[in-house]
């Protein structure tokens, strides 16, 4: 399975006012593992960031006045993302940005591009009820190394999301499988090699005189508890019973 981890930066936090994307960032994935056929663009979204929104990517105007617009890129964009399944933390926010800019390009939404979205959000709300879920939440949950993250990146956020994804579905990939989809191609069981457990000879502790006053104590007082032999004595050689 072909899977495009996806984030973007943004002008601000509203697409439907007017704010642009003015980064993106997709890193591919096939079969669980990490393919680094990446994409990172820039694009200049035609307008200034909100100062908000500056302090939290870093990335300004001046950086972006001579990037490609999106209907520049878009075509690349697409072909990347092309039949591969989208996974994004918290996707309503990223995929109303990519739908916004695709109208303005009379390219329906990203759906029609896509074959799905995966949004690791819900993913972590489920499986972390009542606790924080943000990415650098589930990065310290999950022992993610984010030190590098002093600023967001979309490109940066996007590999970090692909290690937590890895970590919040790791019990998904318990069984061996061949190129096929089988396991170790017997029919959907792993072959064990057969041990001779004949051949260990397994060492007998025996308790010590201290040991065995203790116990012998333990189960008269348990006799005593109970009004009658308790099960251990049942246990016991005959001639041991008291």
């Amino acid at each position: 399975m072909r899977q495009i981890f996806f984030d973007t930066e943004t002008t601000g936090l509203e697409a439907d006012k007017g704010d642009r994307i003015i980064e993106v960032g997709c890193v591919e994935m096939v079969n669980r593992q990490l393919t680094g056929n990446n994409l990172h663009l820039y694009i200049n979204p035609e307008r200034s960031s909100h100062e908000d929104a500056l302090r939290v990517h870093g990335i300004t105007d001046e950086f972006l006045a001579d990037k490609p617009k999106f209907a520049q890129i878009a075509d690349q964009l697409l072909e990347f993302l092309s039949g591969a399944e989208l996974v994004i933390h918290n996707a309503p926010f990223d995929i109303g940005f990519v739908n916004a800019e695709l109208k303005r390009l009379n390219r329906g939404v990203i759906t029609d591009h896509v074959a799905s979205v995966r949004d690791t959000l819900l993913m972590a709300r489920d499986l972390f009820p009542g606790k924080a879920n943000s990415l650098d939440a589930l990065c310290r949950r999950l022992e993610v190394d984010n030190t590098k993250r002093v600023l967001h990146g979309a490109l940066l956020d996007a590999e970090l999301l692909a290690d937590v994804y890895i970590r919040l579905t790791r019990g998904q990939d318990a069984l061996l499988m061949d190129d096929h989809g089988d396991a170790s191609g017997q029919e959907g069981h792993a072959a064990v090699a057969a041990v001779d457990l004949s051949r260990f000879e397994l060492p007998v502790l025996r308790a010590n005189a201290a040991e065995t006053e203790a116990h012998t104590k333990l189960l008269t007082d348990l006799d005593k508890a109970a009004g009658g032999p308790c099960k251990w004595r049942s246990l016991e050689p005959a001639e041991n019973v008291a």
